[in-house]
């Protein structure tokens, strides 16, 4: 423990979730917590204009993840937000979507609850409901798809191990996050699982954000299409028959 720790009061970290960039998608939680915030901890999937809700005299630190360019390891980021809280902070430790889906939520819980901080969730829109909401197709649909699964693109060593039979079902939306470098793997491995190759897939760049942008294709030429258009992180790829409702334009109100 750090000197001088134990005579501090003890302080609190929310795991907040930021939304997919649009900041008037953040909850009326996230806003009062972000409000509250004397130490707040971000990532680079945060929207613009979210960070500048936290007071003035906030100490904000940013510890952004790219594929393999890390500011900080995982390992040092918990133990931030722990030194932090032991120093008596309301700590705000804000992610990009909801920090529990791909969020590395759990991990961030697991270290602080071993080390006694009081630990709050505060749930946020993930990246495939914005995506959704902002090109306007339903991820369910009682005559194209009954069932929506979301998984991720690579694991911690970059590899990609999914189940790819119970992915190549009838009828079901696939949702794969961080699967911008694999996609010649994930279209492979889709089709040699039964899955046909003209199913719709969509390739959609920070929803909700001013620069979101979606590109339709179909499941075999999904690799093609991306380095066609150059394609780059972050982007949520979605494969289903719900593609085809999607608008090019995202709906909403002026």
């Amino acid at each position: 423990m750090i000197s001088g720790l134990s005579e501090q009061a003890p302080g609190t970290v929310s795991l907040v979730g930021a939304g997919p960039g649009d900041r008037e998608l953040l909850t009326l939680r996230a806003l009062r917590r972000l409000q509250m915030a004397e130490v707040l901890v971000y990532d680079n999937l945060v929207g613009p204009g979210i960070v500048e809700l936290a007071p003035a005299d906030c100490e904000c630190i940013y510890v952004g993840k790219a594929a393999r360019n890390h500011t900080l390891s995982q390992e040092e980021i918990c133990q931030l937000l722990v030194d932090k809280a032991k120093w008596g902070k309301r700590v705000v430790r804000l992610k990009g979507g909801d920090p529990f889906v791909f969020g590395r939520g759990g991990e961030e819980l697991d270290v602080l609850v071993q080390n006694a901080i009081e630990v709050e969730i505060v749930p946020g829109i993930t990246a495939a409901l914005g995506a959704a909401a902002g090109f306007g197709f339903p991820l369910t649909h009682r005559d194209l798809a009954q069932s929506c699964v979301f998984v991720t693109g690579h694991l911690k060593d970059h590899s990609i191990d999914l189940n790819w039979k119970a992915l190549a079902q009838p009828n079901q939306t696939i949702v794969i996050y961080m699967g911008v470098t694999g996609l010649e793997v994930i279209a492979r491995e889709l089709q040699a699982a039964g899955l046909d190759a003209q199913t719709p897939a969509a390739l959609i760049y920070r929803a909700t954000w001013p620069q979101q942008k979606i590109w339709t294709t179909r499941l075999c030429e999904l690799p093609q299409t991306a380095k066609t258009h150059a394609v780059k992180p972050p982007t949520l790829l979605v494969i289903g028959k719900v593609v085809t409702l999607a608008h090019l334009t995202a709906p909403g109100l002026s």
